[in-house]
């Protein structure tokens, strides 16, 4: 099996690990192989667009998700260090309002699938880091929406790296709604 799939306490939300073939001239791994990723995850997904972007320690991004043309998200980290949250939004799901969290990185190739209905950022631990992510639906900014990263509802224990006090976070960010006022599914 190219992957080990590892269930969090979100059983939707799963680290996938890819089995790394590596020796003294480096490594080779599939990051992405869609009958091996349905054979080892029970899904049958049909990614349509590719994203990749850089950011710097300390910068958080999200949480993010479409109210519609809601996105499953295959994601990972080719360069640094994040640490990379989902958060249930399902308002009938009893997982509602619960979140996973997990560290991605270059060295490990593990990687996180962020199922529609679930809000996803993450923080960067290293000095800069690489994101690359698969999307199940295209991005249409007017329906994006933002949960607040520190909601108290939501406890998360963002890592922030030494040295910082709060994260870097974009301005629709630091405007987002907590989970008691955003839109849910």
């Amino acid at each position: 099996m190219p992957y080990t799939v590892t269930p969090t306490h979100l059983p939707e939300v799963l680290i996938l690990q890819p089995k790394v073939f590596g020796d003294a001239r480096g490594f080779f791994y599939e990051s992405f192989n869609a009958r091996d990723f349905a054979q080892a995850t029970g899904l049958n997904v049909e990614f349509v667009q590719d994203n990749h972007s850089i950011s710097s320690q300390g910068v958080l991004r999200g949480l993010h998700y479409q109210i519609q043309h809601a996105q499953g998200k295959l994601v990972r980290v080719v360069r640094g260090e994040v640490y990379d949250i989902a958060v249930d939004l399902r308002k009938n799901s009893k997982t509602f309002g619960q979140w996973a969290g997990c560290n991605l990185n270059a060295e490990s190739a593990n990687q996180l699938w962020v199922p529609p209905g679930f809000a996803h950022g993450f923080l960067v631990l290293s000095e800069s880091a690489e994101f690359l992510y698969k999307t199940t639906d295209y991005w249409y900014p007017e329906f994006e929406r933002s949960l607040l990263w520190n909601d108290p509802a939501l406890g998360i224990d963002w890592p922030l790296p030494a040295g910082f006090n709060a994260p870097l976070l974009a301005a629709k960010d630091a405007a987002a709604l907590p989970l008691s006022q955003v839109e849910t599914f």
